[in-house]
């Protein structure tokens, strides 16, 4: 009696739980009436009062205007020492602190972040720098996204640094 009392409290309640499950499934609630509104019959909300328009993204220049681009930002200390910041907020992780490409998160790419201080790099002008940055190979496109573009010339000015003092060693 005991064994029928446990087989029937294991078998029973499952059963049960299938029967109500294919009973709603079934003959449940339907959805008989979907609403459908056209776009011309559509009132947009009004915008909230304190809402901002966003601004898209700067445009990436194409490769022939990135090689006519030129950095407006002298190398002046001010600039440099400010390139030096942004370089440290945005780059160092990947890169490292001397642009050789040995950085903390860069050392697990595949391929690895380009060495900044490379003849390679140093041939670039200052437009393809900028779209290297934006454009380049692996990790790197998320930089569009990420820096701003206020600060793309910066970085721009600290890379040439370092390809200048990796070519002169």
């Amino acid at each position: 009696m005991k064994k029928k009392l446990l087989i029937g409290a294991i078998v029973i309640p499952p059963l049960l739980f299938g029967a109500l499950f294919l009973f709603v499934l079934y003959e449940g609630p339907r959805m008989t009436v979907q609403h459908h509104l056209r776009e011309f019959q559509m009132i947009m909300p009004q915008r909230p009062a304190d809402s901002v328009t966003a601004t898209p993204p700067a445009r990436i220049p194409s490769p022939a205007e990135a090689a006519q681009l030129k950095n407006p930002l002298p190398p002046t200390p001010q600039n440099l020492a400010a390139a030096r910041v942004y370089y440290l907020c945005y780059c160092v992780f990947c890169h490292g602190d001397s642009g050789a490409g040995d950085g903390p998160v860069g050392e697990s790419y595949i391929p690895r972040p380009a060495d900044l201080r490379s003849a390679r790099v140093a041939g670039y002008r200052d437009g393809q720098i900028v779209r290297a940055m934006l454009t380049g190979v692996g990790h790197e496109p998320v930089l569009e996204r990420v820096v701003p573009p206020e600060y793309r010339w910066y970085l721009a000015l600290h890379v040439r640094s370092l390809s200048a003092a990796g070519t002169s060693r």
